[in-house]
């Protein structure tokens, strides 16, 4: 069993709208990855948002706990939130387009979020070790590029970059590969999982697709009506879901004829599941 380094029970809403998710209960062990499902509007990105304490930024509020190595970061002051924000806690973006800034060059926006968590000058060095894992260049040329000159491709791995910049305890990842083609997806997807286990950090996959989900995942939790209502080993839950939620949504994989069943996708490579 993994020690705990999330734990959260959470319910939230937003101004004058029915709520939008009702003690939604979920756990992320050291080194664990839990992915979390559902469809679009069931509230996978509120979570994240709860977590992180901007949701207040969409106009919501959230109730309940979210324990993070021993302090509830749901009653935490803003100083304090900002200094986890980052540092322990990494958030990464579907869209790398809207998360970068468009007006600064690269080596400038790793400068500026090394900064604000490192006194010492020490960025280049660890930008170095990240984007050659990441398959990025790290010369001088690449790093005086504005993001409007990347691929997509590239942003999304400068956006993971910027978020292990500090070796956070723990990453939230929202959609962080849905707008990659289908290799570029598969190997992030593929250096996310080993990245998290050589630094030991619990991920949270937030994602519709179930078959990203299943290829790096250790655990699987579906969100649907506002509460989880599965959560087991990627493996179990493929094989033997529990509410019929779980089977609807396994069922919507897409499946050409004499393909095998999703529960045989657990664990395996991305693009070697895709139909087609």
């Amino acid at each position: 069993m993994r020690e705990a380094l999330l734990r959260l029970s959470i319910s939230a809403s937003y101004s004058r709208r029915p709520p939008v998710l009702r003690q939604v209960e979920l756990e992320v062990g050291e080194g664990e990855i839990v992915g979390l499902a559902g469809q679009s509007g069931s509230g996978k990105s509120t979570v994240a948002l709860a977590i992180l304490r901007l949701l207040g930024h969409r106009g919501g509020v959230a109730t309940g706990f979210a324990d993070f190595r021993g302090r509830n970061l749901l009653g935490l002051g803003e100083r304090e939130m900002r200094r986890i924000r980052g540092r322990e806690i990494a958030f990464v973006l579907q869209n790398a387009a809207s998360s970068l800034n468009p007006a600064l060059r690269i080596r400038t926006q790793i400068a500026e979020a090394w900064a604000a968590h490192q006194r010492k000058n020490g960025w280049r060095a660890r930008a170095e070790e990240l984007f050659q894992r990441l398959s990025l260049p790290a010369d001088d040329d690449f790093l005086r590029r504005y993001p409007g000159q990347l691929s997509v491709g590239q942003a999304q791995r400068v956006l993971i970059a910027l978020a292990l910049l500090h070796r956070p305890r723990l990453l939230v990842a929202d959609e962080p590969t849905s707008a990659l083609d289908v290799i570029t997806q598969a190997d992030l997807l593929s250096l996310l999982r080993e990245l998290s286990r050589e630094m030991n950090m619990g991920t949270l996959f937030i994602s519709h697709d179930l078959l990203a989900l299943a290829s790096i995942c250790d655990r699987l939790a579906v969100l649907a009506e506002g509460r989880i209502v599965d959560d087991q080993p990627v493996e179990m839950l493929f094989a033997h879901p529990q509410h019929a939620y779980t089977r609807a949504l396994l069922e919507a994989i897409p499946k050409a004829p004499g393909e095998r069943h999703p529960a045989q996708a657990v664990q395996t490579p991305l693009a070697s599941v895709l139909p087609g």
